[in-house]
């Protein structure tokens, strides 16, 4: 019935059809707008992302509490934080959902410390925080206080019904080495309800403990597996050397990944079985489809010296469509750095020229420290000097770079430049002008750096510069105060700082301290030829060869046998090895030839072959 008693519908006609039900413009604008966000979401067009910002602002949806946080989320992918702050500061009400979004942008951008000044400000407004804030927290945790703080608060507010809580915990806990890992035990055990990540992480914190037993037998007991799990223990006796239980998982696993590929593949270029690598690599079904794995195969092989084949397989990646990204890049040219080979470093850098203006920050001090091992110091000046922007490790890259190679004078005034342009040194910094004094003779430069870099710059000496200084003051002839310095240190001196001390006596023919030193390495290393072939040079080198006898005689009754040294050079693209008296060589005597007719120039012009036992 209407107003005046009439009804609404006659009953003498059909009912008017249904007018449809539409959703108010404003709900329909956000559906637009969150769909764009979603999109955008992997995307790091940041001028997208303000243009999309601008028409969120002119349809008045900048304070929607659903479209907000999804472009918190955006900006922070981009890695464009301050942006991602100034969404959250146009909310006048904020609820925990918002909260949580700039959380997590902190924490996804690898700021604890913001993302703990937005927990605490949250809770000042009185926001509960909930089952999803606790998790973000745990993942920027950096020791195992901080867990344990966030464990009580768990504790309290009762959020374990949400198991994603609890795993969040046991993944904290295992990244705190044994300690933690014994409290996620704690943990796991007294978990009612476990899933599969639950399992995982338990087995990951184990194997990264070098736990390896306790993560098998996890491992076995589990009730059901996915490919993570496999891959975990996979994993875990890659890094232990394994290769004979490793390769039996690997063939067990019903559902292999790229990950599984990948690892197995690298496990085989680290012992060093490059055929075996190569095999797998080859049969591998995904190969042709991931960038890893071309990475983990053509590192394998510069890291072990094939030259020629990792140029070859660098081409075959191109042609296949593969654009080297920058961890891909920086995990190739610093296996160039590890075994010297400039020539696949410099087709990588040609390579990285070809595809972008100016490369990354980190590919930039990659390339420094590259071109700086493989003796290249003017290139790596060259990137230093170019780099529009630098950090922390491009000064590091180039300090160390110039100072292993002599350019002491060079090294130090780098340093001073660095303090001018404001960068605060770091341990390592002092360990490379540590390096450059050694390695210049700059003995009293470096004693002053070593006892004033407390001091000046705030860091504690650890056992890394006593080491350098030990070294420095062994080059210089001060062996008295090196023996001092190593009997005064505030820490246990380890084999390194021994090794160094020997090394000086080995340089300046001091028996008696010789002797000493190698009674504290022998404890340390007792397997170890070269602390005897070291002394037995000594005693060579003073003539003393009733000694060198009974050295030698020494090592033969205790089994003690030392390694030929092995000398290597890179020529056109391909590293030849040479070791004492070696014959494999095919060039191998033209090269003895050429050593006979040098051996009298060089005697005449001076030069005495040391000993060698």
């Amino acid at each position: 019935m209407d107003m005046n008693g009439q009804p609404l519908i006659s009953s003498d006609r059909k009912p008017p059809m249904a007018t449809p039900i539409r959703a108010p413009t404003w709900v329909s604008s956000r559906r637009i707008f969150e769909q764009k966000l979603a999109d955008l979401q992997n995307c790091s067009n940041i001028s997208q992302l303000k243009q999309l910002h601008a028409q969120i602002i002119r349809a008045d949806l900048h304070q929607d509490l659903y479209v907000a946080p999804r472009l918190i989320l955006a900006f922070s992918l981009c890695r464009h934080l301050t942006l991602a702050v100034k969404v959250f500061n146009e909310i006048k009400y904020p609820n925990a959902h918002l909260y949580n979004a700039l959380i997590r942008a902190h924490a996804h951008n690898s700021e604890p410390s913001k993302v703990f000044l937005t927990f605490f400000h949250m809770q000042s407004q009185g926001i509960s925080a909930d089952n999803f804030t606790y998790p973000f927290l745990l993942r920027v945790c950096s020791g195992i206080r901080m867990v344990e703080m966030i464990h009580s608060h768990i504790e309290k507010l009762g959020f374990w019904a949400d198991i994603f809580v609890p795993n969040s915990l046991i993944d904290s806990y295992c990244k705190c080495c044994l300690v933690g890992v014994s409290s996620a035990r704690e943990l796991f055990m007294a978990m009612v309800e476990r899933d599969v990540v639950s399992w995982n992480s338990m087995i990951c914190g184990y194997v990264k403990s070098d736990e390896l037993k306790e993560a098998r037998r996890l491992f076995d007991e589990m009730p059901e597996r996915d490919v993570v799990s496999w891959n975990t223990i996979l994993d875990g006796y890659v890094k232990s050397g394994e290769m004979n239980v490793a390769f039996e998982l690997f063939e067990r696993m019903s559902n292999r990944n790229v990950v599984s590929w990948s690892t197995i593949v690298s496990g085989y270029c680290k012992a060093g079985d490059m055929t075996m690598a190569r095999t797998l690599f080859d049969k591998m079904p995904v190969n042709k489809a991931h960038l890893v794995p071309w990475t983990v195969i053509i590192s394998g092989y510069a890291k072990k010296g094939f030259p020629k084949e990792a140029m070859s397989l660098y081409d075959e990646m191109w042609k296949n469509g593969f654009k080297p990204d920058d961890a891909a890049i920086i995990s190739i040219i610093s296996a160039c750095a590890e075994s010297g080979l400039l020539v696949l470093g410099e087709k990588v850098h040609a390579s990285i020229e070809g595809i972008t203006f100016a490369p990354s920050i980190w590919v930039s001090n990659a390339l420094i420290d590259m071109y700086a091992k493989c003796g290249s110091v003017k290139r790596a000046l060259d990137i230093f000097e170019g780099m529009g922007r630098r950090d922390l490790v491009s000064w590091n890259a180039i300090i160390h770079g110039l100072g292993i190679h002599g350019h002491g004078e060079r090294a130090l005034r780098l340093f001073s430049r660095m303090r001018e342009e404001c960068f605060q040194p770091d341990k390592v910094t002092l360990i490379g002008v540590l390096c450059a004094c050694t390695h210049a003779g700059f003995v009293d430069e470096g004693i002053c750096y070593f006892y004033t870099m407390e001091d000046d710059y705030g860091i504690i000496p650890q056992i890394e510069h006593y080491g350098c200084l030990i070294d420095l003051l062994g080059r210089g002839g001060r062996l008295e105060q090196a023996s001092h310095l190593v009997h005064s240190m505030p820490m246990e001196p380890n084999a390194i700082i021994w090794g160094a001390l020997l090394g000086a006596c080995r340089m300046h023919y001091d028996v008696g301290l010789a002797k000493e030193v190698i009674d504290r390495l022998v404890n340390l290393e007792p397997s170890d030829a070269g602390i005897f072939s070291v002394l037995s040079n000594i005693y060579a080198a003073t003539g003393d060869w009733p000694s060198v006898a009974n050295m030698r005689m020494q090592m033969k009754n205790a089994g003690i046998q030392k390694p030929s040294g092995a000398s290597s050079i890179e020529i056109d693209g391909e590293v030849h090895e040479f070791t004492v008296l070696d014959n494999s060589h095919p060039e191998s005597e033209r090269v003895y030839r050429m050593i006979h007719i040098l051996r009298p120039q060089l005697k005449q012009a001076g030069y005495v072959p040391a000993v060698v036992s």
